[in-house]
């Protein structure tokens, strides 16, 4: 397992749209690791393959508890099915936007199908903090950021700042 460098905003490859994943081998187990193990290096909950400039449709995700073992989930094509009319308000930060938070609305609870490691398509219903993570990730495979679901004034602060820092260090 390898630790990926992590894509920061302003990089334009966090906008692009992953592409699906074909077929479940040996490179597709490699890439679910190293994105696990960057993860939980970053430390964070969730993470696209994107964000390792990956343009593949995956994402890993683990809501465990500090106190709790591990519980690593990962998701190869997810497609959200059928979203909750009720809403829930979470802190989201991102690891391509590192020390910025901001509350995000989105549904409370998601019916979401994926393919397996195993091979194998699977559906099921998540709420509370995997729902959004769930949808934050999922978000992040079509190029879009937390930050696209903010006010355009608190985005465009959070851009510019992003951007001086990255000139900065080029």
């Amino acid at each position: 397992m390898t630790i990926k460098p992590l894509i920061i905003l302003p990089d334009p490859v966090l906008r692009q749209t992953s592409k699906p994943v074909e077929t479940v081998d040996d490179q597709v187990r490699r890439l679910a690791d190293d994105m696990l193990e960057t993860m939980y290096d970053a430390p964070g909950i969730g993470l696209a393959a994107i964000q390792i400039g990956e343009p593949l449709r995956m994402m890993v995700i683990d809501v465990s508890k500090e106190e709790e073992e591990n519980a690593p989930r990962i998701f190869l094509n997810p497609e959200i099915l059928t979203i909750s009319d009720a809403v829930s308000v979470y802190e989201e930060g991102c690891l391509s936007i590192p020390d910025y938070y901001a509350e995000v609305e989105r549904p409370a609870e998601v019916t979401v199908r994926y393919l397996g490691l195993d091979g194998k398509m699977h559906e099921e219903t998540a709420d509370g903090i995997l729902a959004t993570c769930v949808q934050h990730e999922l978000d992040h495979l079509n190029g879009v950021l937390f930050i696209d679901h903010i006010s355009k004034l608190k985005r465009d602060m959070v851009v510019k700042k992003f951007t001086k820092a990255a000139r900065r260090t080029a």
